[in-house]
């Protein structure tokens, strides 16, 4: 489920921008993208499991509301504005701090142990952004599109950490349904659907494809449906059955993924030195991962 959903976000990040290139602004798109995905969820619930259309209430409205206006609503719109400004690759690296996030709440706010390896993980993860951005030339990277990485980053970490506690006794078709819906009341009081410009003619396909052009629904479409309902449901269902750790750490498989797609569609390219800080992110944050598994203690034989 995970391999399959970081698959599934690695190759969304393209066809967003393709979509984006249809004189969508990221908020517009963001609108589009949420929305549209809430309603498909509506139907696979109507259709499934109809249960799950009713709306929770306390504690859990509290945590899946939470769950929407963060994890799904802000990191969609960060997300979004990151990958415009920002090479893909680069972009996806950012959000991807959210697994080094992740050992840091577990440690410092849940107080579980976790091992000294987690600071080398964490400097090397830092490290590494600061050799892809290559900070000691001056910031040569869009500086509000780091920032919003960044915030995606934060974003994706509340959402492994608020999905894992809620699927634990909570359906997880019912959880990103609702977390979807009031995802949907939150991004259309920033950007509301009706105001969505139309999408007529056709949108470039960028890149190496740049000399063929589509209808900008079926990148919409793409979107909502392969890049945004199936892996969001993919990680939610994952998530029942693994902790937040394993998930985030299967789910480094997306930046890798968007790099290489990068390259292959978009003619995107770092070089030598920079290539290493990809290793070094990577390494980071595989390694942050792997410092939050405690061995379980071992009792002598009575």
């Amino acid at each position: 489920m995970v391999i399959s959903g970081a698959v599934l976000f690695g190759l969304n990040g393209g066809v967003s921008r393709v979509a984006m290139g249809s004189a969508l602004t990221p908020e517009a798109f963001t609108t589009l993208r949420i929305t549209l995905g809430a309603l498909v969820f509506a139907l696979i619930a109507a259709c499934l499991r109809p249960s799950t259309l009713r709306p929770p209430t306390g504690r859990s409205l509290l945590l899946i509301g939470a769950l929407g206006l963060v994890g799904v609503t802000a990191l969609q719109l960060t997300y979004n504005v990151a990958i415009v400004r920002l090479p893909l690759g680069i972009a996806l690296l950012l959000e991807y701090l959210a697994p080094v996030l992740v050992v840091l709440w577990v440690r410092f706010v849940r107080h579980e142990p976790v091992r000294p390896q987690m600071w080398v993980a964490i400097a090397l993860a830092l490290g590494g952004l600061a050799v892809v951005g290559q900070v000691w030339s001056g910031i040569t990277l869009d500086a509000l599109g780091i920032v919003m990485g960044l915030a995606a980053a934060v974003s994706f970490a509340t959402y492994f950490l608020l999905g894992e506690h809620t699927t634990d006794t909570e359906d997880p078709l019912h959880v990103i349904l609702w977390a979807f819906m009031v995802a949907t009341v939150a991004i259309n009081v920033i950007e509301p659907i009706w105001a969505v410009p139309d999408l007529q003619g056709g949108t470039s396909m960028l890149g190496r494809l740049d000399h063929l052009t589509i209808n900008p629904w079926i990148p919409v479409a793409a979107v909502v449906v392969l890049g945004t309902v199936a892996p969001f449901f993919l990680l939610m269902l994952a998530l029942r059955h693994l902790p937040a750790t394993v998930v985030t750490m299967v789910a480094m498989l997306e930046p890798v993924i968007a790099n290489v797609l990068g390259w292959g569609w978009f003619r995107e390219s770092l070089n030598g030195l920079q290539v290493a800080g990809v290793v070094a992110v990577l390494a980071g944050i595989a390694l942050a991962q792997s410092a939050r598994t405690v061995e379980p203690d071992i009792l002598p034989p009575a």
